[in-house]
């Protein structure tokens, strides 16, 4: 398939409710309001595709970008791509799904996420701590950085609550994926989310809640088996 049959293809299937919600759940013009169900049915007939992830990641549209994610091949991603990506991920699905589940995947991501946490524009910061979240579900923990992970969690202990509102929010999630996958660190997430309490992140008006990440690692362990890394992370 080519861009412009699959712009055509997306288009048919926009959805104005579908849009009207996501809108309020940070996902910027311009876009369809395609179900991902949908996205994944055009995934299904490319699979993999490297280009044309990229040219459908440049035509700027939410939807198009979101299926650019699913069919990219993370291994040729180069880190110029991923920095562009990181750049243009103004949508809150692209900046904090899309962009890090290609870049855990990619030769560069915990690199680039060391990088982009420090970014002073919301979006890429996000885009950061997501991508850390990813990594530490998908890699072995004999893969991972673990001196590095601990600083981070203190680093959230410290910062957290004068965050922007969407690194707020991805932060959290980070000391979750943190404490539920790295069986090394467990305490410390669990010591890191006690210390920071709730978190309030501005919803724009939508019914979605932050996680309480105590309570959460800890239902996650009391089930008792030991939590298994993810294959993957695109969904």
């Amino acid at each position: 398939m080519t861009v412009p049959e699959i712009m055509i293809e997306l288009q048919s299937h926009g959805n104005e409710s579908i849009k009207k919600v996501l809108l309020k759940h940070g996902i910027k013009e311009p876009f369809f309001g395609v179900k991902i169900e949908h996205l994944k049915t055009i995934r299904k007939k490319i699979k993999t595709d490297y280009r044309l992830a990229l040219d459908l990641y440049a035509t700027g549209n939410a939807d198009a970008m979101y299926l650019a994610g699913l069919i990219a091949e993370d291994d040729k991603m180069t880190k110029a791509d991923l920095q562009t990506w990181a750049d243009q991920a103004t949508s809150n699905n692209i900046s904090e799904y899309t962009v890090p589940w290609v870049a855990a995947g990619s030769k560069y991501g915990f690199e680039l996420a060391m990088e982009w946490i420090n970014v002073p524009e919301e979006h890429i910061a996000a885009t950061g701590w997501s991508t850390l979240s990813n990594l530490v579900a998908l890699k072995p923990d004999d893969e991972l950085d673990i001196q590095s992970l601990r600083l981070l969690l203190d680093r959230v202990t410290n910062t957290i609550h004068q965050a922007a509102n969407r690194v707020k929010y991805t932060m959290n999630a980070f000391v979750i994926s943190v404490g539920t996958y790295v069986a090394a660190l467990t305490d410390n997430a669990i010591a890191t989310a006690g210390q920071i309490g709730g978190v309030t992140v501005d919803a724009n008006g939508t019914d979605c809640k932050v996680p309480d990440a105590a309570g959460y690692i800890i239902k996650i362990q009391n089930m008792g088996a030991p939590v298994k890394k993810k294959k993957k992370v695109k969904c």
